[in-house]
């Protein structure tokens, strides 16, 4: 007779890379519902709500199953005269996900962590990058930022 091992529903707890990709999708649920960014040409398209900052969102490139994304204020660092805040983002269209890939210029987890860091380090920056980019998406919408008030840059 085959004997079935069950578990306690305590000793049942989501690790670090499963709460890393549950992130991936509900930034990817979040996205949609605030840009619907697949039907988003690529370029610089500019969302204002009337409160004098104005959030950029660059498509910068569309392949067979990923979109390349930038989001940005109209800020720029007063040391490297580029935008920041902001997350570079990869929106995987097949498995329903988006990835902070790095949020300041020029600062992928290399530069950050250097070509030796430990898997550890390299998830817990991860974690870390996607956390921020909910919590920005979740205060973009509360702000007023979505489809409705999005427009190609050339419009704006």
């Amino acid at each position: 007779m085959s004997e079935v091992l069950v578990r306690p529903l305590s000793e049942w707890r989501i690790n670090r890379f499963g709460w890393l990709m549950a992130l991936y999708a509900e930034n990817h649920q979040r996205l949609q519902r605030l840009f619907l960014p697949e039907r988003l040409a690529e370029g610089r398209h500019v969302s204002s709500v009337g409160d004098g900052l104005d959030l950029h969102l660059d498509v910068i490139a569309v392949h067979a199953y990923t979109h390349e994304l930038r989001l940005s204020y109209d800020l720029l660092d007063p040391v490297t005269g580029m935008p920041d805040p902001s997350a570079h983002l990869r929106l995987y269209r097949d498995a329903r996900q988006v990835e902070a890939t790095h949020c300041y210029v020029g600062r992928r987890w290399q530069d950050v962590l250097g070509m030796q860091a430990p898997p550890a380090a390299i998830l817990d920056h991860r974690l870390r990058m996607n956390t921020f980019l909910g919590k920005w998406l979740s205060y973009l919408e509360e702000r007023g930022h979505g489809v409705d008030s999005l427009q190609p840059a050339h419009a704006a």
